[in-house]
């Protein structure tokens, strides 16, 4: 998995990843839980107090589990002259690459989502999703910064996660169903402006302001999202 930004600065971040790398090859079998990190601390000679400053608790390694996959959706990216292509396509391209990116952890990525939904961890797997989506549209050049922002993220959201977990439960070859699924979905992404009249019309007591209201607060609250 490749590091990103921030890590290159932090002293725990080789510890951190060595211990990702072993754990997550014990996630299929015990879950996203301290027996994991305790046997990949193990197996790297890490003492479980310094595994324990690296990943406080178990949801901090999750956290950077997902920090790692958006971190490899970006560095796929890169390989792309995206400024060539149309919207639509950098569009798919982005939610593809975060999916290719989860393909040797599938099975660990469905338990991450389990653990995910668990209401003690609800805020934390909300900033994670918002963050995601969020790095797909700035890593494909959105320069937004108005009522376009919140459309854009919202309509990605739902695409993405539908696409997640329909990949997940995908038996066909390659994946293919997924993809086709995919095409489908990224129909909504291009009515973003239809949603965005849509949403500016709804009375300020609705649904509509409240979602973007959670967006505003989680634009501005991700800057380090290994907290409760």
């Amino acid at each position: 998995m490749a590091m990103n930004d921030t890590e290159n600065t932090d002293h725990l971040a080789p510890i951190r990843a060595k211990l990702l790398d072993s754990a997550i090859e014990h996630v299929p079998f015990d879950g996203w839980s301290k027996t994991s990190l305790r046997r990949a601390a193990q197996e790297n000679d890490v003492s479980e107090g310094l595994a324990e400053l690296a990943f406080p608790s178990i949801r901090d390694l999750v956290i950077y589990y997902i920090d790692q996959v958006d971190a490899d959706m970006v560095a796929a990216l890169s390989d792309h002259n995206l400024a060539d292509m149309r919207i639509r396509d950098r569009i798919t391209l982005a939610v593809r690459s975060r999916i290719e990116a989860l393909f040797p952890y599938r099975e660990a990525e469905r338990r991450a989502l389990a653990y995910m939904v668990l209401p003690q961890n609800a805020g934390a797997s909300a900033r994670c999703l918002y963050t995601t989506v969020d790095l797909m549209w700035r890593t494909i050049g959105d320069k937004s910064t108005d009522f376009n922002f919140y459309t854009k993220r919202v309509t990605l959201t739902g695409v993405y996660s539908a696409t997640l977990l329909y990949w997940l439960s995908d038996l066909s070859e390659d994946y293919e169903d997924t993809w086709a699924f995919l095409d489908r979905r990224i129909d909504d992404v291009m009515k973003i402006e239809k949603a965005k009249a849509k949403m500016r019309g709804v009375p300020g007591d609705s649904e509509g302001p409240s979602i973007l209201g959670l967006l505003a607060k989680l634009r501005y609250g991700t800057e380090n999202r290994m907290k409760p």
